[in-house]
């Protein structure tokens, strides 16, 4: 009986070694909690991740934890394209050097590197071409909003856009250049800022410091993404807090390996079986 007990344990120990490390490496599941995304993916959607469509790469959280670790790409596939449904970590507030906390979102990627994307009465147009929307695109106002209203909101507050007409915008690409000057330092001064780690742009009299030397210009050393939320009037996203560096890009939605109203609780049982959906369970993410 010793000798059984032991070996269950031991097979035990071994496939939980052998998830953490498929968990790693190879694929992620993770469940949609709003509805920024609907109705392509629907809050209590349970998501297969593909951790191999772009690279191979180390893990950015040590395993069991939300402890931010530098992450390695030890092999490239790929650049995610544009339409594609992904997980990332939450870049941060336009005000933050950092998150305050680890944060992964499900958005779709609109803006490529380089791209200049721009949205006009809520259709995008990337480098001067209409982009076709999602095809469960959703939007909950009847109309857009003007295209003269200005929400202090969006990631370029003094820009005079709105959620509906925003740009036309660069989204970044490593080694591109921009200029830098006293209209648009506060929004790439904190890209900048998390770009070295630290905060190295400031302001001294008229002129403009990067790193202690005076600039007015800046290199970028990352790509970039711009994306946004298939309900686009609940999500907040690029519009609001900016670009998706592609190290923080970690894997795509594949499909909808299962899916309920509302979570299992052990008090109704059986109110939690009539609430999963079957018609979404397998189904493909577009």
């Amino acid at each position: 009986m010793k000798f059984f007990t032991s070996r269950i344990l031991k097979i035990l120990l071994l496939l939980f070694i052998a998830i953490i490390f498929l968990r790693i490496f190879l694929f992620d599941a993770v469940k949609i909690s709003s509805s920024s995304m609907a109705n392509t993916l629907l809050a209590g959607d349970y998501v297969f991740i593909n951790k191999l469509a772009y690279s191979l790469s180390t893990p950015s959280t040590i395993p069991m934890t939300d402890f931010k670790i530098p992450n390695i790409e030890l092999i490239k596939f790929s650049d995610p394209k544009r339409m594609d449904v992904v997980l990332f970590d939450f870049p941060g507030n336009p005000s933050e050097l950092n998150p305050s906390e680890h944060r992964s979102y499900v958005k779709r990627i609109l803006g490529l590197p380089g791209d200049t994307l721009q949205i006009i009465n809520r259709v995008v147009f990337v480098n001067g071409e209409k982009i076709s929307d999602p095809e469960k695109v959703k939007f909950r106002e009847m109309s857009s909003l003007p295209e003269h209203y200005s929400d202090k909101n969006i990631f370029q507050p003094d820009s005079g856009w709105n959620a509906d007409n925003f740009g036309p915008v660069i989204v970044p690409s490593k080694d591109n250049s921009i200029e830098i000057n006293h209209r648009n330092v506060y929004y790439w001064g904190m890209l900048i800022n998390r770009e070295f780690g630290d905060k190295v742009v400031s302001i001294e009299g008229s002129v403009i410091m990067i790193d202690g030397k005076p600039s007015r210009s800046y290199t970028f050393k990352n790509d970039y993404y711009f994306v946004l939320g298939d309900s686009r009037d609940e999500s907040m996203d690029s519009r609001f807090w900016g670009f998706v560096p592609r190290k923080s890009i970690y894997g795509r939605a594949e499909f909808v390996y299962w899916s309920s109203k509302e979570s299992f609780s052990f008090s109704n049982p059986f109110g939690y079986f009539s609430k999963i959906r079957l018609d979404r369970i397998l189904n493909g993410v577009k």
